[in-house]
């Protein structure tokens, strides 16, 4: 359900998705308005769950994780304590940063980064230990094009 915002609310969020480490009256100075109006509804968003958290975001060339492996998974078994056993496997992977299950063909898709395609290897060898999988497909990015964590903040309704 989509949380009721205003045009006021949504200038703080894009500010804050570019940089939420600005100091407040920056925020403030920016959507034009004073600082109190601004604190409070950046607190009502972070209470209602609609900022759902503040991180660092890390490069991870730097950190030495060149290699992106998108993993499409297909499963023969759609049972309860498969799905439980699957969820914890990718959840305890640090190499998965992102994990969705789709509609269609393929039943989930990983994101994946890692170093090189022998720490790949290795995280799909501890993965189908943890798992039966009834077929993997993996696919190297060659260049990352756009990665954002910004979300596109809807307008208001007509």
């Amino acid at each position: 359900m989509a949380a009721a915002i205003d045009d006021l609310d949504r200038n703080i969020l894009a500010i804050l998705q570019e940089d939420a480490t600005l100091p407040l009256d920056e925020i403030a100075r920016r959507v034009g308005a004073s600082k109190t109006p601004v604190w409070n509804r950046i607190r009502k968003m972070r209470a209602s769950g609609l900022i759902r958290a503040e991180v660092a975001v890390l490069d991870p060339e730097r950190l030495g994780l060149e290699s992106c492996f998108f993993v499409l998974i297909r499963t023969s078994q759609h049972d309860a304590d498969w799905l439980e056993r699957f969820l914890q496997a990718v959840r305890a992977r640090p190499e998965v940063v992102e994990a969705h299950r789709l509609a269609g063909e393929i039943d989930y898709i990983l994101k994946v980064r890692v170093p090189n395609a022998r720490a790949y290897d290795a995280f799909y060898r501890a993965l189908i230990r943890e798992v039966s999988i009834f077929n993997v497909t993996s696919v190297l990015s060659m260049e990352e094009i756009k990665s954002t964590t910004a979300l596109p903040i809807p307008p208001a309704a007509p």
